[in-house]
């Protein structure tokens, strides 16, 4: 069930030609296949630098069935290259209110793992309070763990793999923070060997209600970003202060010289 999806390149990283509606409709196609199992990153501009900067992370993204764009500026990048057609934003909670939506009519299952204990429960919670009948599969909040390119998955999470096996999920949602959950999707979804595993972060607490998502008209104009570094200044200011200009200036540096080529 591989459909081929076009990619465009963001400083080397792939990213997928796809909307919120496509991205959604794709997940669902694949998670009625009990053969298989596919990886989704969700990227904003501080995951998609980590990639750059990271050798073992960038190669994640190759293997990656679909990598939705998060963050606008991505989609910017996309559009200034020629697919302004073909590509639009993807937040992470918005897919999983997507699919979730999706998943009333074609019955597949829905696996909460990660997020701080009690998180992933209550994500759980709303959603079966907002979309009624919504199959939930399992939930389970696991210990903090040193995850990154050498992460053992059936050393350290042997049980969480046969649970979520047994579980017959069809979608996995992911929300152990990145780059950790990009590593652990990677060998997880091996080692189960079917389902969707989809990492979302913040979508965890958003959905849980641990966190006040950014108003409408932020998120609608590229300031979500704004909106979260007032609230965690602590946590997300190297994220967004010191990652986001970098992205801004490689991608000039890169266009600009995209652009030279085109008139030389």
């Amino acid at each position: 069930m591989q459909t081929k999806i076009g990619r465009v390149s963001v400083l080397g990283v792939p990213v997928s030609l796809v909307n919120l509606t496509r991205a959604s409709e794709q997940i669902m196609m694949w998670a009625e296949d009990r053969l298989n199992a596919y990886s989704v990153f969700v990227r904003d501009v501080p995951s998609l630098m980590q990639a750059v900067k990271q050798t073992e992370l960038f190669d994640l993204h190759r293997d990656a069935d679909l990598i939705v764009a998060d963050g606008t500026p991505l989609v910017w990048v996309a559009q200034v290259k020629g697919f302004r057609d073909s590509i639009g934003r993807v937040p992470g909670a918005d897919l999983v209110d997507a699919v979730c939506r999706l998943s009333l009519s074609t019955g597949q299952s829905h696996f909460f793992y990660g997020g701080k204990p009690g998180v992933a429960q209550r994500m759980a919670e709303t959603l079966s309070q907002r979309y009624p009948g919504l199959r939930v599969a399992g939930i389970y909040s696991p210990p903090m763990l040193n995850i990154g390119p050498d992460f053992d998955v059936l050393e350290l999470c042997r049980e969480d793999m046969e649970v979520i096996r047994a579980s017959n999920a069809g979608i996995v949602w992911v929300g152990i923070s990145s780059p950790k959950q990009e590593y652990w999707i990677a060998k997880a979804a091996h080692a189960v060997g079917r389902g969707v595993f989809i990492g979302v972060g913040a979508a965890f607490d958003f959905h849980s209600g641990d966190i006040q998502r950014a108003p409408a008209w932020m998120r609608n104009n590229g300031l979500e970003w704004l909106y979260r570094l007032i609230r965690e200044p602590r946590r997300l200011w190297r994220r967004y202060l010191i990652l986001a200009p970098m992205f801004v200036l490689r991608v000039t540096a890169e266009l600009l010289l995209r652009s030279s080529r085109r008139i030389g």
